[in-house]
C-alpha cells in the first residue's frame, strides 16, 4: 500500500523502534466532518486535501507515531480536522494486553517545544501594556540572576536564544521539583550559572533555560504564575479548554501519551542530544509521561493543548490578535514578536542555520520546518516531530501533533513531506503584502560594538513599578591614561548599555 521503503528492508526492523500498525487504518482514524468545510471555499482543490490526508497514513504507517492529529485553517476555516492511532495502549512499549485509547482530534498532546512561542506571547502582552519592556536586563526582576556575569542578559537576549546559558543542570528538571509551579530551584540553579558566550553574542538554541526565566518574570510583574495569566488572558476569553502549561489532577490520563521509537541513540548523537535537553533522550520521554512532570509548569516544554486549539493560536497571531471578536494582542505586537532577529546564523546548539524571531522559528525558500517556498512563516518545531504555523502568504494556521519521539529514523523525509503537502495545497496569495516579520533580503550589516560614554543611573523602580531589589549604582569608571592600568570596578557595580528598540525591514 505504501510502496516499497527502507522499513521493509530484512535487517531495518530489528533495530528500528516501531509501534504496531492496524492493516485496516479506517478503523484507527477519527475525521470532524461537521468542522471540515468544503474546501473550494478557501481556493483550496479537494483533491489537495485528499493528499494531505494521504501523507499523513503513510506517514502512521511507518510505527514510528503511535498517534498523528492534525488541524488545517486556511482564510480562518477548518478544512482538514483528523486524527489517526491511539493516544495510548498501542506503543512499541505497551504490551498486548494494555488498554488502548483511541486518538481523537480532541486529544490533546504535549507540544514540547512548541510551547515557547505561548511564554513567549505572554511576555510580549506584558510589554503591550508597558509592564515591562523587552531590553530590560533579566536582574531587574531577578536580582541574583545578574552573578558571573550576567548582568546585562536582556528579556530580549532570552527570546533570541542569545542569552549564553542554552543548558540547564540535570538536577534542575528533577521530577520531585516540579510540583512547585513556580520552578524557584531552577532559577536559582539559573542565578548560578556561569554563561558560556556573552550576552546578545553567539546563537544558541536554549531548549529548556529560557522558558524558566520568562515564567518567573511573569510571576514578578504580574504576581500571578504563568498558567494563571494564560487561563485569565487567553484560554478563558477564546474558550480554550486546554492550551496551557500542565494539566490538572482529573485530566491525567486524557493527553496522548509518548513513546520512544526509531533508531537507537549511539555517540557522539547521544552526548549532543543529551546537552540540549540537559538529560537523556529515553528519560526525557520518560519523564513527559510522569504526572508531576503532566501536572507541572515548564514554560518551554510542557504545553497540551489540541491540534484545532494550536492552529486557533497561530490564527489569532495570523489575524493580527484577533479571533472570534476577541481582540487579545495589537497588530505591532504580533509584527514584532515574529520580526526577523537572525539570518540564516549557525546555531551552535542545533548545528544548522535557523532563523528566529522572538519566540519563534521563521520559515524559508528552501530550508524550513514548514515546507518549501516559507519564508513569511513563522512558527516552531517541538520533540520531535511537531509542528505548528502560520503562513501570512497562504493565509494558513496549521499543527501537527505527534507522540513517536524518534531522534533518527529511516522515513525521516516523510515528516517533511507531510508538512510540504499541507504548504502546497493552500494557493499563495501574490497579492499579501511582505509583513514586517521577514527580512527583505539585504545583507546584514556589521556594527561596531561601543561602549557607552556615559553610565546612566538606573532608577530606584523598575518597568513593572516594584522596587529594584538589585539595584547596585552604576558606576562610570574613570578613563585611563595611555600606558597606565584601568582602575578596577567597584564590587557590585552594574554597567548597563541600553540599546534602541527597532525592528528591522
Amino acid at each position: 500500500m505504501y510502496g516499497l521503503g527502507l522499513s521493509d528492508l530484512w535487517f531495518v526492523p530489528s533495530v528500528v523502534t516501531r509501534a504496531p500498525v492496524p492493516r485496516d487504518l479506517e478503523s484507527v482514524q477519527t475525521i470532524d466532518a461537521d468542522a471540515e468545510i468544503d474546501p473550494r471555499e478557501v481556493g483550496v482543490d479537494p483533491a489537495a486535501v485528499d493528499a494531505i490526508w494521504a501523507a499523513a497514513q503513510r506517514w502512521y504507517g511507518t510505527g514510528i507515531h503511535p498517534a498523528i492529529s492534525v488541524c488545517v485553517r486556511v482564510r480562518g476555516q477548518i478544512v482538514l480536522k483528523r486524527a489517526i492511532g491511539h493516544a495510548a495502549g498501542a506503543g512499541p512499549q505497551d504490551g498486548d494486553d494494555a488498554p488502548k485509547v483511541l486518538a481523537t482530534p480532541e486529544t490533546p498532546f504535549n507540544a514540547y517545544s512548541a510551547s515557547k512561542p505561548m511564554a513567549a506571547m505572554v511576555i510580549h502582552l506584558l510589554d503591550q501594556r508597558h509592564q515591562l519592556h523587552l531590553d530590560d536586563p533579566i536582574c531587574e526582576y531577578i536580582p541574583d540572576f545578574a552573578r558571573h556575569g550576567k548582568e546585562s542578559v536582556t528579556i530580549r537576549h532570552v527570546l533570541t536564544h542569545r542569552a549564553g546559558i542554552p543548558t540547564l543542570p540535570e538536577e534542575a528538571l528533577d521530577l520531585s521539583l516540579l510540583e512547585d509551579v513556580t520552578n524557584r530551584n531552577a532559577v536559582s540553579l539559573l542565578c548560578d550559572a556561569r554563561p558560556v558566550s556573552r550576552a546578545g553574542g553567539r546563537l544558541a538554541y536554549h531548549a529548556i533555560t529560557g522558558g524558566f526565566l520568562l515564567g518567573e518574570i511573569v510571576r514578578c510583574v504580574t504576581g500571578k504564575n504563568i498558567r494563571t495569566v494564560i487561563d485569565e488572558e487567553l484560554c478563558k476569553p477564546l474558550g480554550w479548554r486546554w492550551m496551557n502549561y500542565g494539566v490538572k489532577r482529573r485530566d491525567i490520563g486524557k493527553t496522548a501519551r509518548n513513546y520512544f521509537t526509531g533508531f537507537p541513540l549511539v555517540p557522539p548523537l547521544r552526548s549532543i542530544l543529551h546537552g540540549v535537553l540537559g538529560t537523556d533522550f529515553e528519560q526525557a520521554i520518560d519523564a513527559s509521561n510522569d504526572p508531576r512532570f503532566v501536572m507541572g509548569v515548564l514554560p518551554s516544554a510542557n504545553l497540551f493543548g489540541t491540534a484545532d486549539e494550536m492552529s486557533q493560536f497561530y490564527q489569532l497571531l495570523l489575524d493580527g490578535g484577533e479571533l472570534g471578536g476577541v481582540r487579545v494582542f495589537e497588530p505591532r505586537t504580533v509584527w514584532r514578536a515574529t520580526a526577523e532577529q537572525s539570518y540564516g546564523e549557525l546555531d551552535f546548539t542545533l548545528g544548522v542555520p535557523l532563523r528566529y524571531g522572538m519566540g519563534f522559528m521563521l520559515g524559508g525558500d528552501w530550508l524550513s520546518l514548514y515546507g518549501l517556498d516559507t519564508r513569511y512563516a513563522f512558527g516552531h518545531l517541538g520533540f520531535t516531530n511537531i509542528v505548528t504555523w502560520a503562513d501570512p502568504q497562504r493565509h494558513l494556521a496549521a499543527a501537527v501533533m505527534t507522540s513517536g519521539k524518534p531522534a533518527i529514523y529511516p522515513e525521516m523525509y516523510q515528516a517533511f513531506a507531510f508538512t510540504n503537502a499541507i504548504t502546497a495545497a493552500c494557493p499563495k496569495d501574490d497579492a499579501v503584502p511582505p509583513t514586517p516579520h521577514v527580512e527583505t533580503g539585504r545583507p546584514r550589516a556589521k556594527r561596531a560594538v561601543q561602549k557607552p560614554r556615559v553610565a546612566a543611573t538606573p532608577s530606584s523602580k523598575g518597568r513593572s513599578g516594584k522596587p529594584r531589589a538589585s539595584a547596585a549604582p552604576v558606576v562610570k569608571a574613570p578613563r585611563a591614561k595611555s600606558g597606565a592600568a584601568r582602575p578596577a570596578r567597584k564590587a557590585g557595580a552594574v554597567t548597563r548599555k541600553r540599546r534602541p528598540e527597532t525592528t528591522r525591514r
